[in-house]
């Protein structure tokens, strides 16, 4: 499927960073990693996942086979032989699944705040179940305090208050049928075909992706980097965004 993307940076000649964005929101949650990206010479790609934003939305259930295979397809559309992956939550699954399956096509990962092993199957179904009969309000309004720790959100209300909508105008058949690609998800087993270099990233804060699950996946792939962020909760790259954007430099420039 060819998803809705949106390119800055870099010419011709940058290579390329593709950023993959959570369930629930779109690739205006990347916002705070562009300019530093493209100051760096980097050609950023972001994109809706499908069912997210501005990509079509085809009748679920989806799979994460479904996901990483419309980067692959992204990645054709544009012409990009490799490129470096930045995936948060459902978008680090994409990534994790692209290293095992299309590894010729990916430079570097950067797995933040996710999971090769989410568990909790029956909440995803359920929650699919419930965004179709509905819609997604009751999803934003709870997906925000998961989101953020509730410092930033008291401290920052307004950008608090943009977010949760982003959330509330995801289509509810476009979210519940991630909900049904995570569902069940276990990518543990190929996590150790994974050659490229690869950073993890997880927040102290994340109550919905904790700790153990960003160690889960770099003690699997070999030579993996693990990093916790201090006062960030499961959208670390947006709560905590210089800390985030720092190491992801530091990691996608040790990988050129």
């Amino acid at each position: 499927m060819r998803v809705h993307h949106d390119i800055a940076g870099g010419g011709d000649s940058g290579e390329v960073v593709v950023l993959s964005n959570s369930i629930g929101s779109n690739l205006r949650m990347w916002d705070p990693q562009v300019k530093p990206l493209t100051d760096n010479g980097f050609r950023v790609v972001r994109y809706d996942t499908r069912g997210h934003g501005n990509s079509p939305v085809p009748p679920g259930p989806y799979s994460i086979a479904d996901l990483g295979g419309d980067v692959v397809e992204l990645l054709d559309t544009l012409g990009v032989a490799s490129a470096h992956f930045v995936g948060l939550s459902l978008g680090g699954m994409t990534g994790a699944w692209l290293g095992q399956h299309v590894p010729s096509r990916i430079r570097s990962l950067t797995l933040a705040f996710s999971s090769a092993r989410p568990g909790n199957a029956d909440m995803w179904t359920q929650r699919a179940r419930q965004v179709r009969a509905e819609g997604m309000a009751r999803i934003a309004e709870g997906s925000i305090g998961r989101w953020f720790t509730p410092g930033w959100i008291a401290a920052h209300p307004q950008r608090a208050a943009e977010l949760r909508r982003m959330t509330e105008t995801t289509p509810a058949e476009g979210y519940a049928s991630c909900c049904e690609a995570i569902a069940g998800l276990d990518l543990t087993a190929g996590l150790g075909r994974i050659g490229v270099p690869t950073l993890v990233i997880s927040g102290a804060d994340d109550a919905a992706l904790p700790p153990s699950h960003g160690r889960l996946i770099a003690e699997g792939i070999p030579g993996a980097r693990f990093e916790v962020l201090a006062h960030a909760a499961h959208l670390g790259s947006y709560e905590q965004a210089e800390k985030f954007t720092e190491l992801l430099l530091e990691h996608l420039k040790g990988a050129r």
